[in-house]
């Protein structure tokens, strides 16, 4: 496995090592041991989810204000544009934010640590997201950061349609906004 490091240190790329022939493919996807050796992240997970979106679908920013969730992030079909921002005050890439191609065809993984808020857009007819999480998902600490805050000015790929947002994603809170206590 490679792994490069983004912007945020923290973000990782993951490249796993792909045997091929004319008959498919076949790559280890998981490994516990070979993820913490390559990563240095003991954080157990505890979660897997599994998501289809159409084309234009972006959901996120999410984050959890408590019970923060690292997710080891990947792409079984389609492709999506990932995209993982620093919500930690403490930390010198606070504000910042990075994004990925995630696709199918380059089985590209993004490891995102706790504290990050996450979210992403589909950029193929459909896309099928697959996720480990290091705690669980808790809807009453879920919080969402408006996909397309000023302050952040994430480089979302263009679309032909405006993306398809769920009615939580829709009234994200801007970035300032997002720490305060409720």
């Amino acid at each position: 496995m490679q792994v490069t490091r983004t912007a945020i240190a923290d973000v990782l790329i993951l490249e796993p090592k792909v045997f091929g022939d004319e008959r498919g493919f076949f790559f280890e996807s998981f490994n516990e041991r070979v993820f913490r050796e390559a990563t240095g992240v003991t954080l157990p997970f505890v979660q897997d989810n599994h998501s289809k979106s159409g084309y234009a679908v972006l959901r996120g920013l999410h984050y959890q204000v408590q019970q923060p969730q690292g997710k080891l992030v990947r792409v079984a079909s389609g492709e999506v544009f990932d995209v993982a921002v620093d919500i930690r005050p403490e930390s010198p890439t606070y504000g910042k934010w990075v994004g990925e191609i995630l696709s199918a065809t380059n089985k590209r993984q993004l490891w995102v640590p706790p504290g990050l808020a996450h979210g992403f857009v589909v950029l193929t007819e459909t896309a099928e997201f697959l996720y480990k999480t290091t705690d669980y998902y808790a809807p009453e600490h879920e919080r969402c950061i408006a996909w397309n805050d000023r302050t952040l000015a994430i480089a979302w790929p263009e679309l032909t349609i405006a993306p398809k947002l769920s009615a939580k994603d829709a009234t994200g809170a801007a970035f300032p906004d997002a720490l305060k206590k409720p």
